[in-house]
C-alpha cells in the first residue's frame, strides 16, 4: 500500500463517492424502469419467468445480481485501500518519544 498525501486521499475519496452515487443511480433507474415499465400492464398481459411476473424478476432478482456484480467490479477496479490511521500512528510514536 503506497503512502498518500492528504490531497491525494481526498481526490480518491471524492472519486469513490461519485462512483458509488453513479452505481446507486444506475440501480435506481434499472429498478424503476423494469418495475414501472413492465409492471404498468394489465395483470392479464403479464409474462412470467420462473413463476414470477417479468417486471419483478428483472427489477428485483436480476437487478440484485447486476448491481452486486457491478459493485464487485467497481471496487476491484477503481477503489484504493487508503490507510486512515496514519496520523494516529505517527502521533503515537511522537508521544512515546519516537521519531
Amino acid at each position: 500500500m503506497k503512502k498518500m498525501i492528504d490531497s491525494e486521499k481526498n481526490k480518491q475519496m471524492n472519486k469513490e463517492a461519485l462512483i458509488s452515487l453513479g452505481l446507486y443511480l444506475f440501480f435506481f433507474i434499472w429498478w424503476y424502469g423494469f418495475a414501472y415499465g413492465l409492471g404498468l400492464q394489465d395483470i392479464e398481459d403479464y409474462s412470467y419467468i420462473m413463476g414470477m411476473p417479468s417486471w419483478f424478476f428483472f427489477s428485483c432478482i436480476m437487478g440484485y445480481l447486476v448491481i452486486s456484480f457491478g459493485t464487485w467490479f467497481v471496487v476491484r477496479k477503481f477503489f484504493v485501500e487508503i490507510p486512515l490511521d496514519e496520523e494516529k500512528s505517527s502521533l503515537n510514536k511522537r508521544d512515546r518519544g519516537g521519531k
